[in-house]
């Protein structure tokens, strides 16, 4: 016992020095589309769920693993281990669009940190960092002629448009049993970060004019609340068939914005240097976000040390997201995910890869982007691996591969295609803790 109190004071420096990095990070993503709303939303999911399109609303413990799934409070009552999660995350995309040349992007970062601790035989606490959304931007467009239609007049103007920052997710989660059958959950999910965009014109043929920015920065922070439910009926001591719920309060998140408005000249090599000018400084008073309420319904079917089979179905209002009570203009989501695992052996001692676990999955994503008129929808294939470690008699450990294969909008009315492979790679500990023993 006191070997593993020797390593709490280490793993709260690492919790504590993560959340002081991704508080200050900037963006991990490349993708025009997160300049809507908050960003581009990060689910709250570890790879072994992910890997199997994204379920987790029904999914509690996988073939008798410990996992830490945030997306469902309620899970955390099936916690019967002590639960450690820390995952990385890598992103590849390549944006297309008619009659431009296509641009790949890659993306790398500490994904998460994620804890799970049995209180009682039927409860347990979680809590953890990971990312709750990420701005991440780069474009032009370009304006011939001064706008003035004029063929002899050559001084184009550039319009430059750039994003960043995020937002990152600190959870206090707590799930317990009620009865043999029903379990429910809550998380206390504090959000935090900030968002960063820029607007600039530049007249880059025409000497002595200075070029100027609008930057529009939000530092935003507050409370976001969770909640879940499972029910499982039991098959035999294996076989269970499980139903879930949770949901996510729209809940008001506080917002500190600044407004600049500055001029800026560009020597001969194109550097940029500093600002010439400042007409406008506004730091406005604190404003509110409001958040949408979430809605999301599960089942899976789960045969222990063998197979696991399940579908969520997501809707998320966010046409209902106002920043300082102003609507930010977008949609109602809706998302499904289909996906599941087979374990050949999980028991197995002589062939080590049917002890592996076999992800696969299916999302459908009508996101909450409607552009030209123009729905923005995101389809992904996703896969992955359980792979064991060596155990002992209380210790076992995994780790967890999930990829994602997808693509996100569309060529038609001038609009943006975005292909994409989301890599995540975890290691899961499952221990045993805070018992007592007659010696130490």
């Amino acid at each position: 016992m006191t070997k593993y109190l020797r390593l709490l004071p280490a793993l709260f420096l690492l919790s504590t020095a993560t959340l002081s990095v991704k508080a200050q990070s900037t963006a991990t993503t490349s993708s025009p589309y997160s300049r809507y709303g908050l960003g581009d939303i990060n689910p709250a999911l570890l790879p072994q769920n992910i890997a199997m399109g994204g379920i987790g609303v029904a999914t509690n413990r996988i073939s008798g693993f410990n996992n830490v799934n945030m997306l469902n409070p309620a899970s955390y009552a099936s916690v019967n281990l002590t639960t450690i999660d820390i995952g990385v995350y890598g992103s590849f995309n390549k944006l297309e669009k008619s009659g431009v040349a296509p641009q790949t992007n890659s993306n790398f970062r500490l994904n998460h940190i994620a804890f799970a601790i049995p209180v009682t035989r039927s409860s347990a606490l979680s809590f953890g960092l990971m990312p709750y959304s990420e701005l991440g931007y780069s474009y032009r467009s370009v304006s011939p002629n001064l706008g003035s239609g004029t063929a002899a007049d050559t001084n184009a103007v550039n319009y430059l448009y750039n994003g960043d920052g995020g937002l990152t997710r600190f959870h206090v989660g707590y799930g317990f049993m009620i009865g043999r059958h029903l379990s429910v959950g809550a998380n206390a999910a504090y959000i935090f970060g900030n968002l960063k965009e820029t607007q600039s014109t530049e007249i880059p043929n025409l000497a002595g004019v200075h070029n100027s920015r609008i930057e529009e920065s939000n530092s935003i922070k507050g409370w976001n609340y969770e909640y879940g439910v499972q029910y499982a009926f039991d098959f035999s001591a294996r076989k269970h068939l499980t139903f879930g719920y949770s949901g996510a309060a729209g809940t008001s998140l506080n917002s500190q914005r600044s407004y600049i408005v500055s001029s800026y000249f560009r020597d001969t090599n194109g550097d940029e240097g500093v600002a010439t000018d400042t007409s406008v400084n506004n730091q406005q008073a604190s404003a509110k976000i409001r958040l949408p309420n979430i809605n999301r319904f599960g089942v899976s079917y789960q045969y222990d040390g063998k197979y696991l089979i399940g579908a969520d179905y997501t809707m998320s209002n966010w046409s209902k997201l106002t920043f300082a009570g102003a609507n930010k203009g977008l949609q109602d989501s809706r998302t499904i995910n289909v996906g599941g695992q087979i374990t050949p052996n999980s028991n197995s001692l002589n062939n080590y890869f049917a002890s592996v676990d076999y992800r696969l999955g299916f999302i459908y994503d009508k996101t909450y982007l409607n552009i030209n008129n123009t729905d923005i929808k995101r389809y992904a294939i996703t896969a992955g691996l359980g792979l064991p470690l060596r155990a002992n008699n209380s210790s076992f450990y995994k780790i967890n591969i999930g990829a994602e294969l997808g693509k996100r909008g569309t060529l038609v009315n001038g609009l943006i295609k975005e292909n994409y492979i989301n890599l995540h790679l975890s290691f899961t500990l499952n221990d045993k803790w805070f018992q007592k023993y007659k010696f130490d």
